[in-house]
């Protein structure tokens, strides 16, 4: 009996520790992915200029470059600058899921909108904002559905910034994305008037 017991005193050590082991280096992804999405968020007034790398590609519309933030769980990351005659404009695009099963798709879209609405966000300059959306839900039918969170309360800094999450069907394959911009005026709203 003695001579059993040692060696399952042994394995049973062994096992704890192997255990304690895995979940010290277990990846905490939501929080790891929940503070990447607020470094870019934080980037935004700043034109997401702390995380711009290198050229992919450029045409007289637009330069896409690299974003050197790898956010966890991106299968890839770019920054758009967008040629203007009076200012520029930058957008921040993820490509987050891909997949050519729809209901496993807009399980993902689900799951970032999700984790996006009701998120605080501490800016640099120490106003602390909430993003707030009302989640659509998207059918198979469509071959786009979106959903648009922006801050609540936000000030003139942060107004206009817009954080989207998107499944779109593509190349058959349905691709979840997550891309912040700026937006000048609701599409409701009228534009300058000319005589």
């Amino acid at each position: 009996m003695k001579k059993l017991v040692k060696p399952l005193v042994a394995v049973s050590l062994f096992l704890l520790s192997l255990s304690s082991s895995f979940a010290q280096f277990k990846p905490t992804i939501a929080g790891e992915f929940a503070a990447d999405m607020k470094k870019v968020i934080r980037d935004y007034p700043h034109q997401f200029n702390s995380m711009l790398g290198a050229v992919i590609d450029e045409n007289p519309q637009y330069t896409n470059y690299e974003c050197s933030l790898a956010v966890q769980g991106a299968e890839s990351v770019t920054i758009t600058r967008y040629s203007a005659t009076n200012k520029q404009i930058y957008s921040w695009q993820a490509l987050m899921f891909t997949s050519d099963d729809f209901e496993t798709a807009r399980a993902r879209f689900k799951s970032l909108f999700q984790k996006f609405n009701n998120m605080a966000v501490k800016m640099d300059y120490g106003m602390t904002f909430y993003l707030k959306g009302k989640y659509q839900e998207p059918t198979e039918s469509k071959t786009f559905a979106s959903t648009v969170l922006r801050f609540e309360q936000a000030d003139r800094i942060t107004d206009k910034m817009r954080l989207e999450v998107s499944l779109q069907y593509e190349l058959m394959e349905w691709k979840v994305r997550v891309l912040i911009y700026e937006k000048d005026r609701e599409d409701t709203e009228r534009g300058e008037m000319v005589d």
